[in-house]
């Protein structure tokens, strides 16, 4: 029993050989008092305040979610810069290029499929199964019929000539106008990826939210 206190009280991170713990003075006191008649009474203290902790801890978890509106629905995704990328995506790019379109799909980094339209995406031919690896993110315009394949990218996954194929083999079905667009936080993520891109791609960077990148020779972006 006292091995398993023992186990909670002294947790140290390997990855910190220079960390300094001391005990807190609820975990001194359970220490002295073990198999003592004070016992109980300090072991009930003691859980009282390692419960606060964990309200406190998943209190402070819950704060740091990122509130996004999708569909005109309220979600929040989990703190990273792959969610931060897709919400600018949501939220920046898809005002500007892509007015009035619906969100079929976007997944989240601890959810994986946070918003999933199955049936409208089967409606458009989409041949979905569990080894599918869907886009980041999948953008409807009605009024033009267009559909938009989306990669938030911070460290790997752009629109390279292997994801371009995979992505039509998955979408053979899609009478839909087709854009193929890479999504970066910033110019620098966007250069270190830019000979991996394919042509007849679209490259949207969120720190300059008003432009594109246009890969596709004379003409500007629309479905292939």
């Amino acid at each position: 029993m006292f091995y398993l206190y023992y186990k909670r009280i002294f947790l140290i991170s390997r990855n910190c050989p220079n960390y300094k713990y001391r005990l807190t003075d609820e975990t001194l006191a359970l220490l002295r008092t073990f198999q003592s008649l004070a016992w109980k009474q300090t072991h009930s203290i003691y859980m009282s305040y390692h419960e606060r902790l964990v309200d406190i801890y998943t209190s402070k978890k819950k704060m740091t979610m990122m509130p996004v509106k999708i569909n005109g629905n309220d979600f929040k995704f989990s703190v990273g810069k792959h969610n931060e990328l897709q919400k600018a995506i949501i939220e920046q790019f898809a005002p500007r290029f892509a007015p009035g379109a619906e969100c079929l799909y976007v997944g989240d980094t601890i959810e994986k499929d946070l918003v999933k339209n199955t049936e409208k995406l089967a409606e458009l031919g989409f041949e979905i199964t569990l080894h599918d690896k869907m886009p980041d993110v999948v953008l409807y315009r009605k009024d033009v019929n267009w559909i938009y394949f989306i990669e938030s990218v911070t460290s790997v996954g752009p629109m390279n000539p292997k994801r371009l194929i995979e992505i039509q083999d998955m979408t053979k079905k899609v009478n839909a106008g087709k854009i193929f667009v890479t999504a970066f936080l910033d110019f620098k993520t966007y250069k270190k990826f830019s000979e991996d891109l394919a042509w007849e791609t679209e490259v949207w960077i969120a720190d300059m939210p008003e432009h594109m990148i246009h890969l596709n020779g004379d003409q500007f972006m629309g479905p292939r």
